[in-house]
């Protein structure tokens, strides 16, 4: 099988317009991103430059569009540009915005392909990794009447079905075979709303940079000279006109199933805050944006538990180790009661397997609990370091001329107590190449099959001067 890589954009560009709610004129630039970054948003008009991660667990609003939220900052109205973003393939992106919303440009995706599309696309080293779907994932909302299920297939392909009880819509599904097919069948198909919606949200001072050349207005109804007059007002026009087939203003359609098509491109947009490209079948009936991050919610659970379940390492308590507690104690400068690697069992270009085995003997115990043995966490996190250095250290010829020092600890959870008894293996993993001697890895710490702590580890490798 092929390998394929991950990709980012050659270089900056910047998109401009106003918020579809806020009003507000708006600039967002997208910036190239190292591998493995994913998609984030920066706030550049708050003080802090706040990053929020476009990830379905810090979703806080789906009423009129997605919105994400982490420590108070918020970008709302994300599904259209991340829609682009993996109809692309496009997979580490830094989006900067002075505003609180994305603009909504012409309600679709399309003048964020075309931007994208002007700076083109650079490979990167490192190999893309896929959500890939091996079994039927349902999501069911009887309120909404909302279904959506996935299934495996080899490629990202989604359809979509509505049925909003309208006499002018009917019954429309929209389907994309390949995700390749995204920027000319899909992107272009811009966001609908009814009639009496729009007058709601305009009343509750909502879309306050909606207009008539951005939104695609079913009537339903028969609208008389008096609300005709107050469309005219709402959005500014001389005139104001419902087509034969219920559609507000001279708007043309793209497509005769264009409301199908943009539903199919929220889809799209949603399930990216699943945190990777998707390898399934999606059939969605009536979905929106609640059941779209749900959703996305239930995916990305399913590809943690199998990566997890894939990834636990293997202790054959009979093999032979790599490296046994004379060879680490060569390399490492820790000595008793701090070095917290008994063995090296494993490692590969990228990884690295340490085990520590935990006995009551360890002096800690006296004081961590008394009656109530627990190994420490701070002290996991000093055993996964240690292994992570280790891994490291075997890189250079002379490793016992060598230190590492912790740079940042982010990301640290403690799933489940490590009692006396319990073998700790170590698991590490760089997470970008090791680069002017900073090493930036993944650490998850196993007791059987079962996850005890995870968390992202930085560390600096150190020259000592010999001569000091």
């Amino acid at each position: 099988m092929n390998k394929e890589y991950q990709h980012t954009i050659k270089k900056s560009i910047t998109v401009s317009g106003v918020g579809l709610h806020t009003g507000t004129q708006v600039d967002m630039t997208f910036h190239p991103a190292p591998a493995n970054h994913g998609y984030k948003f920066r706030r550049t008009d708050l003080n802090s430059q706040p990053v929020i991660e476009a990830d379905a667990d810090l979703v806080t609003d789906t009423a009129r569009g997605t919105t994400i939220t982490k420590n108070g900052a918020s970008v709302s109205t994300i599904e259209h540009t991340l829609a682009a973003l993996v109809g692309l393939g496009i997979d580490n992106v830094m989006i900067d915005l002075n505003g609180p919303e994305t603009p909504i440009m012409d309600g679709s995706s399309k003048e964020f392909i075309q931007a994208l599309s002007s700076v083109g696309m650079e490979t990167q080293d490192a190999e893309r990794e896929y959500i890939t779907i091996n079994e039927n994932i349902t999501f069911k909302d009887a309120l909404r009447k909302t279904e959506i299920t996935v299934m495996p297939a080899d490629d990202y392909q989604v359809t979509v079905m509505i049925d909003f009880d309208s006499k002018v819509l009917g019954k429309q599904h929209a389907t994309l075979d390949h995700i390749s097919e995204f920027s000319g069948q899909i992107a272009n198909s811009r966001t609908f709303c009814f009639l009496h919606e729009l007058e709601m949200l305009y009343e509750n001072n909502l879309i306050k940079g909606g207009d008539l050349n951005n939104a695609i207005v079913i009537v339903d109804k028969e609208v008389t000279n008096d609300e005709m007059e107050k469309l005219k007002q709402m959005f500014k026009k001389d005139s104001v006109s419902v087509k034969k087939e219920g559609i507000l203003n001279n708007l043309e359609l793209h497509w005769n199933n264009e409301p199908a098509r943009h539903k199919l491109l929220d889809v799209v947009g949603d399930l990216a805050l699943a945190g990777k490209p998707i390898k399934g079948k999606i059939i969605a009936s009536r979905p929106g944006h609640p059941s779209n991050v749900e959703f996305a919610k239930k995916i990305k659970a399913y590809y943690k538990f199998k990566k997890n379940a894939v990834d636990v390492p293997v202790y054959d308590l009979k093999a032979e180790p790599l490296y046994d507690i004379n060879k680490i104690s060569k390399m490492l400068p820790h000595r008793y009661p701090f070095l917290l690697v008994d063995k090296i069992i494993e490692m590969g270009e990228n990884h690295i397997v340490g085990v520590k085995n935990i006995t009551f003997n360890e002096s800690f115990f006296q004081g961590h609990f008394p009656n109530n043995p627990v190994f420490p966490g701070v002290l996991q996190v000093e055993a996964l370091a240690q292994t992570g250095g280790i891994f490291v250290l075997s890189k250079v010829p002379d490793p016992e001329n060598y230190d590492t020092y912790f740079l940042k600890i982010d990301k640290v959870k403690f799933k489940r107590k490590v009692l006396p008894g319990d073998s700790l293996l170590l698991k590490m993993e760089l997470i970008n190449p090791i680069r002017r001697g900073i090493c930036e890895m993944k650490a998850t710490a196993y007791v059987g099959n079962n996850i005890v702590t995870e968390g992202e580890l930085t560390a600096q490798v150190v020259k000592r001067n010999i001569n000091s």
